[in-house]
């Protein structure tokens, strides 16, 4: 079977279809314990709704779970820079591996890089020749090999753009090539070859690989059999097709293209903080040219970044996912220890600076080196949020108002957040949003729907930038996780008055660095998919901006329903919808009537119904059942003000009901 989606715009362009008639009958046909009667009544008149937040459903980034390097940063190689063993040397380079052993090949870190922020490269002793009888080299050569984040994936026909930096006072033939993790299968080479002294200083070198075969386990090799001394330094291999063009990893970018996200928030979380200050996400540092980006060491999550995915590259992906960009500054606190307030005024000045570099024209100081990044244009950077989660920090509300008053003063646009929850009491200093995370069982993750109902309408606005359930329940994603986190983004919907913003967290989890449980995608080198909670949050994306109409669903003693409905524009097709939400977190089918008053627009006949469940409460999806749990669609038949309708139990189901007379052909065939 297969779906015919004509003239019915982009609605379903995102959901994954789940069309094996056995898994659907298996799914929704189950013999319930018991039905349940409920009313859901909706009041869609225009006299009673409300518009939704333009940025009410966005993303949030952090670099944990390799989610950046090693994940949405295409950079195949790492610790590219072979800094991530400090800077006193011989150092440890991790994971290059040495290929040969000592009576052939001596290999170590030496300072001698021509980059004055990456002093470390790697010296390779090349003590056989292949001309030398008495010490000749291997047959496939000596040298070292990166075996990338976990294997690196190497297409059939794809092209990889290859940089390094060289030296050597010796004549050269060196092979670089990408083979398979034993090298037995040769994907790609190429050959520099090079007469003594033509590399007497160091030198930069870029070309192409195109591989002649697939292997999602691949490493880069570099190799000789000639005696001689030759440095390497800022070695890359990154794919030529990505995202946009801007080095993000397609696969995993689309997925976040796909939710249809309104702001991304990063570099953090607890990512832009550090457990020390020397290990902060330090914006001057990531940026301008890569090579000369020196990388520093993710200490909250233990894994080292060359910061190839830095503060450019962010507000760059905010411009081609379509997004605002909403930056998580450093306040000078960080999670173990924080500058003296001496301090403060750089820090203070440091921020400035940034947002002249993502604003300032580009004859200005910091704009000039974004134009020089090849960006004249202005990134429209809107949110500054002072720090994360350091409210209770005794110097926190007198640091903040040093960077409030600030960033003010030369950008009075600009929205900040601070860290402080005034969701249940007024706030004692000035913000336009406060920062509110959530992180809990899924029973209580339900329950929260209700979390901004008595909030005061009065002041700044909540700002939901961390929400997750947590715990036993939430395994590595499972759908009782999603269920209610839906219900709690429901209650969003209804407090969306007050609430501005909200995002899940985390977004990213490489599945052989799983650093926090759950995550919205999972991916290893070649494959990704979404979480039950990540398609949960399909049913949301066209809530930003829409038109919210009050209902009420009511059932007798059985407390595990709540829905919302909306009315939401595809601006592609210029058709308007009516989108009906219902959350059921019981074990009971139920029995639903539905009743529309209000409308002005008459419902089409035809319409989308969509439902996301599972046969088991705890159920995952993984790469070897990607599709377990995945939202399904099928057609409604006969639409209108008044509907009687079975929802199953433990699901998230949602109707599509197209207004005015406007041909809906949507048909399974």
């Amino acid at each position: 079977m297969r779906l015919n989606w004509a003239l019915y715009g982009s609605l379903s362009c995102t959901l994954m279809v789940v069309l094996i008639c056995g898994a659907f009958a298996f799914r929704l046909t189950k013999t319930p314990s018991a039905t349940q009667s409920a009313t859901f009544n909706v009041d869609a008149s225009s006299q009673s709704a409300r518009v939704m937040p333009d940025n009410l459903f966005g993303i949030f980034f952090e670099e944990i779970n390799h989610a950046g390097a090693g994940g949405l940063w295409a950079e195949l190689v790492s610790n590219r820079g072979f800094e991530a063993g400090g800077k006193n040397t011989p150092s440890i380079f991790d994971p290059w591996v040495k290929i040969g052993n000592d009576s052939n090949i001596l290999v170590s870190t030496d300072r001698i890089s021509t980059l004055e922020r990456n002093e470390v490269a790697l010296k390779m002793e090349v003590l056989c020749d292949n001309d030398d009888n008495s010490n000749p080299c291997p047959s496939q050569g000596v040298g070292v090999y990166n075996p990338g984040f976990w294997g690196m994936n190497i297409e059939d026909g794809q092209v990889y753009n290859v940089v390094l930096y060289i030296l050597s006072v010796d004549s050269i033939d060196l092979s670089v090539s990408l083979t398979s993790s034993d090298g037995s299968q040769n994907l790609a080479q190429h050959t520099i070859e090079a007469d003594e002294q033509e590399f007497s200083s160091w030198t930069r070198i870029e070309f192409e690989l195109e591989s002649s075969g697939t292997n999602s386990n691949s490493r880069l090799q570099i190799t000789t059999s000639k005696c001689g001394t030759i440095w390497l330094d800022q070695v890359s291999v990154i794919p030529s097709d990505t995202f946009m063009g801007h080095g993000f990893r397609k696969d995993l970018a689309s997925m976040l293209a796909d939710i249809k996200p309104r702001f991304l928030r990063f570099p953090g979380g607890s990512y832009s903080q550090g457990r020390r200050l020397a290990n902060a996400f330090r914006w001057k540092s990531t940026v301008g040219s890569w090579e000369q980006r020196p990388g520093h060491f993710n200490d909250v999550w233990n894994y080292w970044t060359d910061d190839g995915l830095g503060f450019f590259e962010f507000l760059q992906l905010a411009e081609d996912l379509g997004v605002l960009p909403v930056w998580v500054i450093h306040n000078g606190i960080s999670l173990n220890d924080q500058i003296n307030p001496s301090s403060l005024p750089s820090f203070v000045e440091d921020v400035l600076d940034g947002i002249e570099f993502a604003r300032g024209d580009p004859e200005s100081t910091w704009g000039s080196v974004r134009t020089e990044m090849g960006h004249p244009n202005p990134f429209e950077l809107k949110f500054i949020s002072i720090g994360n989660q350091e409210c209770g920090n005794k110097n926190y509300k007198a640091n903040y108002l040093k960077f409030y008053t600030a960033i003010k003063a030369a950008y009075p646009d600009i929205k900040v957040v601070t860290n402080c929850d005034g969701s249940n009491g007024q706030l004692d200093h000035p913000a336009d949003l406060y920062d509110v995370h959530v992180y809990t069982s899924a029973s209580d993750m339900f329950s929260k729907s209700q979390l901004f109902d008595k909030t005061s309408r009065n002041g700044p606005k909540a700002f939901v930038s961390e929400y997750a359930v947590t715990g036993n329940d939430a395994g590595k994603g499972t759908l009782v996780a999603a269920l209610a986190e839906a219900g709690f983004l429901m209650g969003l919907e209804r407090n969306s008055d007050i609430v501005e913003m909200a995002s899940c967290a985390p977004l990213f989890v490489n599945n052989n660095d799983r650093r926090f449980n759950p995550d919205a995608i999972v991916f290893n080198s070649s494959m990704q998919f979404g979480t039950p909670s990540y398609w949960m949050q399909q049913f949301f994306k066209y809530s930003n901006s829409a038109t919210y109409h009050p209902s009420t669903i009511q059932a007798s003693n059985y407390p595990s329903l709540l829905a919302s409905a909306l009315t939401w524009e595809d601006t592609d097709s210029n058709r308007k919808y009516l989108k009906l939400k219902i959350v059921n977190y019981g074990s009971k089918v139920v029995s639903l009537k539905m009743s529309i008053s209000g409308l002005e627009t008459k419902i089409s006949s035809g319409g989308l119904k969509t439902i996301l469940t599972s046969s088991k409460l705890s159920d995952e999806n993984s790469f070897e059942e990607p599709n377990k749990v995945v939202p399904v669609m099928t057609n409604i038949s006969r639409a209108g003000e008044t509907m009687s309708v079975a929802i199953a139990p433990y699901s998230l189901t949602s109707f599509d009901l197209l207004l005015e007379s406007q041909d809906l052909r949507i048909f399974i065939d």
